[in-house]
């Protein structure tokens, strides 16, 4: 199974091409990650002070919180060209030779899911992010040498929802690292209104509270959101999107008043009614809902986690008072977790 198809993933999807036209193109356009906007301001006026390129950047998060539009946005910020390119694009040292041969001085290099490249590969990016160097073995055999090519100083940005899976030496030559987190209720708002002007849709304050809820705390999946309302509220609701619409158009889509859908709810689930709350091993609840345990870990788990419905311990997964409150299942304690209500 795949988390593709989910309504409120973060992970990319065809269908949100659309969305590239509401991407911010300067820091002033951005709302919310506020540290890390700071520190880019920062980085970014120095740089064009010194008339320098800026330090390689690398982004780390939950997919769908904005890490390709903050590449964009350093791009703009820089007046820099920016080349995008993926991790499992490059599939030969070669391939990352062609397009490092191409990078002209102040140029951008945006390399999304960074953690998924080969280590040969990683081996002919170390010197060309620390030396602005492409070391080149020309021949076979005893008659093959090395060959050296100066390039041109440019930016690597890298974009990963793993952190842990990159090597360390690659990390280590990022000079600025930002991890990206969940936007808050009113953040989201803005980012939902903007969006709604952009896009010429009519909503009323609550609707676009009710959809900002429900958005997981994920750009993304609030403009995901905010297309579905629309279809609904021009069909069946004169084309304004209410708090009432937008209640009526998420949960026939099964997405619950905090933005759970059905695979949050079989793992909730799993753990409550199959294993008594748990503790329970990642690979069990997997198995148990026929889903994959690395998806699971990266995709599913850091919601609920924020959400105070999950966590992990030395002995497997649990689920929380918080947890049996909002899935309306009995709790009995099992240990010190006195947690209260969180509605």
């Amino acid at each position: 199974m795949s988390d593709d198809g989910r309504l409120v993933s973060g992970t990319s999807r065809p269908d949100d091409r659309e969305n590239i036209a509401l991407r911010p193109k300067l820091l002033k356009d951005i709302v919310g990650q506020d540290r890390v906007r700071e520190n880019l301001k920062i980085i970014i006026d120095a740089a064009l002070a010194r008339q320098e390129p800026i330090d390689h950047v690398l982004f780390y998060g939950p997919p769908g919180l904005g890490k390709t539009s903050l590449a964009h946005v350093i791009a703009n910020e820089m007046k820099s060209n920016i080349r995008i390119t993926a991790g499992p694009s490059i599939e030969r040292a070669g391939d990352l030779a062609a397009i490092l041969t191409h990078m002209k001085q102040n140029d951008i290099l945006f390399i999304d899911e960074i953690h998924r490249l080969g280590r040969a590969i990683e081996e002919v990016l170390y010197p060309a992010m620390e030396d602005f160097a492409l070391d080149i073995v020309i021949g076979k055999g005893p008659a093959a040498k090395n060959v050296r090519l100066n390039l041109p100083r440019f930016t690597v940005i890298g974009a990963t929802t793993q952190l842990a899976l990159l090597a360390g030496p690659l990390r280590d030559r990022f000079g600025a690292r930002f991890r990206l987190d969940f936007y808050d209720q009113k953040s989201m708002e803005f980012i939902i209104e903007r969006a709604a002007g952009m896009l010429q849709i009519e909503i009323t304050p609550e609707g676009k509270s009710e959809v900002a809820r429900r958005a997981r705390g994920t750009p993304r999946v609030a403009l995901r959101l905010l297309r579905r309302c629309r279809d609904f509220a021009q069909t069946r609701a004169e084309g304004v999107i209410t708090g009432r619409v937008a209640g009526e158009t998420l949960e026939l889509m099964g997405i619950d008043y905090l933005g759970l859908d059905d695979i949050d709810r079989r793992i909730l689930n799993a753990i409550m009614l199959h294993y008594e709350g748990g503790p329970v091993g990642l690979g069990t609840i997997a198995a148990s809902i026929g889903e994959d345990a690395s998806t699971i870990e990266d995709v599913y788990e850091p919601y609920l986690m924020q959400l105070g419905f999950l966590k992990r311990t030395k002995t497997g997964r649990m689920a929380t008072f918080r947890a049996y409150e909002h899935m309306g299942i009995p709790y009995a304690s099992k240990d010190d977790d006195n947690q209260k209500p969180l509605f």
